[in-house]
């Protein structure tokens, strides 16, 4: 069989939120069906290894990439992650890996004055947000609003190299650092209006 122009590539990639409701033999089975047409040269792969649902209606390539964060089947690390120009004669170029390996980016967050990557671990389950019962990880707003001490805890766990700390609600000396986090969470907070965003301040004694 002739090779096909640009074909032999054996990367799968897909959006993450499709690969993380895929099962194990389902990603084994798409995987298997890209690298066999590899092996042959062809560009695509049987259209009996197509996943449903992977594309939105109306979804353009930009959207696939960036909007739905596509990731590799085979190993969730990024789908055609940006490599970096060289700036002097003779550099190296250096591929773009915005998170750890077994994380997927999924959007960005504030990280003191500026925006981070988010990593969210890939597969992992997601913290029960709940108002109710002993496990719960948020107050009510009557309580306050925000994270309980588990629900920071677990927060923290799922998201390695997080800071998040609970609410600063008691007294403080001017100047400390709990000082200083309340009046940072009142400054940024200054434009919430809503149930719980009210309660968070009140809480905090914005």
């Amino acid at each position: 069989m002739a090779k096909t122009k640009g074909g032999g590539t054996k990367k799968v990639c897909l959006p993450a939120a499709k690969v993380r409701s895929m099962s194990q033999s389902e990603k084994s089975s798409v995987v298997r069906a890209k690298r066999s047409a590899a092996s042959k040269g062809d560009y695509k792969r049987s259209s009996k290894s197509n996943v449903k649902g992977a594309r939105k209606k109306g979804a353009t390539l930009r959207d696939w990439f960036e909007k739905e964060n596509w990731v590799q089947v085979s190993n969730g690390k990024p789908c055609g992650a940006s490599m970096k120009k060289p700036t002097a004669c003779g550099a190296s170029m250096k591929k773009s890996t915005p998170c750890w390996d077994g994380f997927i980016k999924k959007g960005l967050k504030k990280k003191g004055n500026r925006m981070v990557n988010n990593c969210v671990k890939i597969g992992g389950a997601s913290m029960r947000k709940t108002t109710k019962g002993p496990g719960r990880t948020f107050f009510t707003s009557e309580e306050g609003a925000g994270m309980t001490k588990k629900g920071v805890s677990q927060y923290r766990k799922e998201n390695p190299g997080s800071k998040l700390k609970t609410a600063v609600t008691g007294k403080v000396k001017p100047g400390s650092k709990a000082a200083k986090r309340r009046k940072s969470f009142c400054a940024r907070s200054k434009g919430w209006t809503g149930e719980r965003g009210k309660a968070a301040r009140r809480r905090w004694k914005c």
